[in-house]
C-alpha cells in the first residue's frame, strides 16, 4: 500500500459516505497511540511478550506476516495494533526532526514531501521500531505488504449561532471545551515528541 492509495482510498470513502476521512496527523497518531502514557509502548517500557507482533515481539506472527484484527489487547484509548503488525502512513511530509512542525496538532505538509512518515513499525520490524515516539519516512510511491494506514474522520460540528437561542448556550460551551481537549492533546503530543527528540539526540 503506498501513501498515495491510502490518500485516494480516503477520497473514495469520503465521497461514498458524505463524511470526511483523512489519515491521520503524524501528532494525533502519536497521541492516540500513547493513550495517555509516557512510556517506551503503550503498555510500558519493556516489549514483554505477545504484546504486539513485530520481529521480536514474542508473538507467533514475528517476522512472518501480519496478524489478525485484535489479536493483541488493545491500548487505554481502545485501539488495536497501534504498535507493529504493519507501519502506518500519516499525513505529515518527511522531516528529519520536529523543529518547525506545526504546535496545533495538524499534519506537517512542508518538507520533503517526496518522502512521506510512517508510524507504529510492522511484523519485520525490531522492537525499537515499534515504539510510541519511533518515526520513519518512505518515498510515497513505494509499496510492500507491511505498509498500511489507519483512517480519521473529521466531525462536522453544527455552529451555535445556527441553533435555537436555547441551545446555544450550552453548544458554544461543548465547542469551547472541544478546542480546549484538542489544544492540550497537541500540546501533549507536542511534549511527547520533544523528549523523543532529546532522548534521541543524547541530550539532558
Amino acid at each position: 500500500m503506498t501513501w498515495d492509495q491510502a490518500i485516494r482510498y480516503a477520497a473514495w470513502l469520503s465521497s461514498i459516505s458524505g463524511k470526511t476521512y483523512r489519515l491521520l496527523s503524524e501528532a494525533e497518531w502519536e497521541y492516540a497511540a500513547r493513550a495517555g502514557t509516557q512510556t517506551t509502548y503503550s503498555w510500558g517500557n519493556e516489549i514483554g511478550r505477545g504484546n504486539a507482533n513485530c520481529n521480536g515481539c514474542g508473538s507467533r506472527w514475528d517476522n512472518r506476516e501480519a496478524a489478525p484484527v485484535r489479536s493483541f489487547s488493545p491500548n487505554a484509548f481502545g485501539l488495536y495494533d497501534m504498535h507493529g503488525n504493519v507501519a502506518e502512513w500519516v499525513e505529515d511530509c518527511g522531516n528529519n526532526d520536529y523543529h518547525g512542525a506545526p504546535q496545533d496538532g495538524s499534519a506537517w505538509t512542508t518538507g520533503q514531501c517526496d518522502m512521506r512518515v510512517l508510524r507504529g513499525g510492522s511484523w519485520l520490524n525490531e522492537p525499537r521500531i515499534i515504539a510510541s515516539a519511533s518515526r520513519i519516512s518512505s518515498v510515497h510511491t513505494i509499496a510492500y505488504q507491511h505498509l498500511g494506514f489507519r483512517m480519521a474522520r473529521t466531525l462536522a460540528t453544527t455552529p451555535p449561532s445556527a441553533l435555537p437561542a436555547s441551545q446555544r448556550k450550552g453548544a458554544a460551551r461543548e465547542v469551547e471545551a472541544a478546542k480546549a481537549e484538542a489544544a492540550k492533546a497537541a500540546i501533549q503530543a507536542a511534549k511527547a515528541r520533544a523528549e523523543a527528540e532529546k532522548a534521541r539526540q543524547g541530550r539532558p
